[in-house]
Parts: structure tokens; sequence; C-alpha cells
């Protein structure tokens, strides 16, 4: 089986790294627009040759793992792939990038969001094991044709994930109360301590805990725009339920409803019971 790779940073290029391991994969090749993601790919041996988006289309198994408004251009450049051609987005986003699949291929298409990242891109930032024992969703499968969906299965379960199956609207809802949220709250944190007029002496104490609420901040602008954009209905309800448990929140603090704060944060303790 001979794979492309359409995006070569995190996502893209970890997966090259895992991939290499798998004896039913002959061959992987990359293509990225740019041209140092490119040239860095080569060096760090994520794939054996870059090819141009024509020739992608000559391998068996076409990996999309870039933004998603590239996905979705992507896919118009693609309706003239073989009818055994699998095609498999990683998108963090999934409903309007399966409602824009060019209905000729269809069938070649897989929607799959792989929840796993750093807050790292780039090819320098690929991870060996970055997909290992991690969820993948697979999203809509029933629209995908036979050999597409044994092609992805097979992959994904030789690659360690453990696979979850959901309608493409659902997983866009749920995708923006654990991951899109908790990103658009993180660069918000980081915004609100920038601005202040002593941020070096704020910035000065900082530990754990800021330092584990901010670090998505480093995230890609160009990556989390697209995804909220995307995503903004689902993302706008997820906030509005966060700003809702804040502002109550905040409210018992400044009423010295002390019991209250104490019993929202034990609630909150609840959460790793079950993540754990």
């Amino acid at each position: 089986m001979n794979v492309a790779i359409i995006g070569l940073g995190l996502m893209g290029g970890s997966l090259a790294l895992s991939l290499k391991k798998l004896d039913f994969i002959d061959e992987i090749v990359g293509h990225d627009h740019n041209q140092q993601h490119q040239k860095e790919a080569m060096e760090l041996k994520l794939v054996t040759k870059i090819v141009s988006f024509e020739e992608v289309k000559q391998y068996d198994v076409i990996f999309l793992a870039i933004p998603v408004n590239g996905v979705i251009a992507a896919l118009q450049n693609l309706k003239d792939v073989k009818e055994d051609t699998t095609i498999i987005d990683l998108g963090s986003t999934k409903e309007k990038i399966v409602a824009a699949v060019p209905p000729k291929i269809r069938k070649n298409f897989v929607a799959a969001h792989p929840m796993t990242g750093t807050e790292n891109f780039g090819p320098y930032a690929a991870l060996e094991g970055l997909y290992e024992d991690k969820v993948v969703v697979l999203c809509d499968l029933e629209d995908s044709g036979e050999h597409q969906r044994k092609i992805a299965k097979k992959i994904f379960k030789a690659l360690k994930m453990k696979k979850y199956f959901m309608k493409s609207n659902e997983h866009d809802r749920h995708a923006a109360f654990i991951s899109h949220m908790p990103h658009a709250i993180s660069f918000s944190l980081a915004n609100t301590v920038m601005k202040q007029e002593k941020r070096d002496n704020i910035l000065a104490l900082a530990a754990g805990g800021f330092r584990s609420m901010s670090r998505l901040a480093k995230s890609s602008p160009y990556m989390w725009e697209d995804i909220f954009r995307q995503n903004k209905e689902n993302l706008l309800e997820a906030i509005t339920f966060f700003e809702k448990e804040l502002s109550t929140l905040k409210a018992d603090i400044q009423n010295d409803n002390w019991e209250k704060v104490h019993q929202d944060i034990a609630d909150g303790n609840k959460l790793h019971d079950i993540l754990d």
C-alpha cells in the first residue's frame, strides 16, 4: 500500500513516522504548499520524496493533514482519483468538510478526526507515537465505500487507535466543548495577562497552573482561526455555557458565598473521576 500525505506539519509528519512502522505500507510520500516544510520533511526523513498535487492522485491512500479550508479546497481537485483510492482527512471539524465532498468521490472519502496533537506545529513538531492509544472519530462512515471503510479501519487499528463512530454534526458539537472551547479560553487567558500594565512582573510568578492552562495558546493561529470559523455556532454555544458557569462562580465569590464556591470546586473535581 502506497501512501501520500498532504500537509507535513505536526499531524501529517507524526502520521508519517507512525506509518513507517507498519509492514503493509510500502512507500510514504508527501506534498506541502510550504517549501520550507517540504525541505524540513525531507531533512527529517518523514517521507521518501516530495510529489506534486497531481502525482498524489496516483497513490492508494491520500491523507489530508491540512486546515479545514484546505481540505475542502483539496477535495475539489481530487475528483479524478481512481475508484479504489482512499482519501482520509484529519480535520478538527467534520460537518462542513463532509458536505463539501464532491458526489463523484464520496465513496472514496473517509472523514476522520484523531483526537491528538500538541500546541506545536510544522515538521519539526512531528512526534513518533502521537497517535498511539488515542481516540479517532470516524464520521458518517456508512457513506464511504466498503473498500475505503476497510482501509481506514485497518490503518487506524494498526496505529493502535481507539475507534469511535458518529455523525459529523454530533462530532462538531462534542469537539466544540472538549477541544475548541478550551483553545478559545487559553488564547483569551494569555491575552488577558499580556494586556496588563505590569505583565512581566505577573509572568515572573507563572507556575504550573498558568502554564498548563495557557499551553494551548501556542497553537497555530492559521489553523485555529479556520477551526473557529468552520465550527462557529457550536463554539459559540460552548462559550456561552462556559460564561454562565464562570459568571456563577464570580457572583458567589462577590457575595462571599463560600459554601457554594466550595461546592463548585468539588463538582469540578468529579471530572477527573471520569477521565483518570
